[in-house]
């Protein structure tokens, strides 16, 4: 009997550390998350703010933009058939005009051709072409996978220096100020028309860019290279030197 009361003591003794220490990890994790929650909500809060002032007084409708050299169109969608999906018609749409209308003499399109099968910038030069702009006045930038990757591209590949950028209005002040920090004194036009082509559409994008400007900051922050590098490219200088 002495035994098992002395067996049956241990077990208990065993069981309440197992239990204080199962309390101890479930305290630390649920501290461990709500310092996480907070961290990442003020990085949001903090990169929001930062993306509102880099872009603050640099975003114009297309009439009133001011001139600049170079279009820099930012890459998105294009539909299975090689036809440029809404939202990038949009921006096309837009770069199209500043080039009518003298605001700029060239049009960088900048995109995802990290499949061969998905050109997102030979859809939009084909696009603008069709359009009536010339061939010789749109630059294709293969490796623009992302915001920060475009204009680190467009200043260090193909050496922009001043440019319009343009995308839709919900990622614009983003782009803007990316494109700044990277050294290119940018201004842009964003589309607003997309909008109505599909609410839901832009509702989430427009969530998303909370994310995306967090990681815009950590990007620039970090002066990452983009994913591709390589020689500098003169498409920019001899669409310039030809106007």
């Amino acid at each position: 009997m002495a035994c098992m009361a002395i067996r049956a003591s241990l077990t208990a003794r065993l069981r309440q550390v197992r239990d204080r220490g199962r309390g101890r990890w479930l305290r630390r994790a649920v501290l461990a998350g709500v310092l996480g929650v907070v961290l990442l909500t003020g990085g949001v809060w903090a990169s929001a703010s930062w993306i509102r002032s880099g872009a603050e007084g640099r975003t114009y409708p297309a009439a009133t933009v001011p001139d600049a050299p170079v279009a820099l169109v930012l890459g998105t969608r294009v539909r299975p058939d090689g036809t440029p999906a809404p939202f990038l018609a949009a921006r096309l749409e837009i770069a199209r005009e500043l080039y009518a209308t003298g605001k700029v003499q060239a049009i960088l399109v900048s995109g995802d051709n990290m499949r061969h099968e998905y050109n997102e910038p030979e859809a939009m030069q084909r696009w603008l072409v069709e359009q009536g702009v010339p061939a010789d006045k749109v630059v294709l930038d293969h490796a623009g996978f992302d915001t920060y990757d475009s204009c680190a591209r467009a200043k260090r590949i193909f050496g922009v220096e001043r440019a319009t950028v343009v995308t839709q209005q919900f990622h614009l002040a983003r782009a803007v100020t990316v494109c700044r920090h990277l050294g290119i004194d940018a201004n842009g036009v964003g589309d607003e028309t997309a909008r109505e082509l599909s609410h839901r559409t832009w509702r989430i994008s427009s969530v998303r860019e909370y994310g995306a400007g967090l990681k815009a900051a950590l990007d620039v922050l970090s002066r990452r290279d983009p994913v591709h590098l390589g020689n500098r490219e003169t498409g920019i200088d001899d669409a310039l030197r030809a106007s």
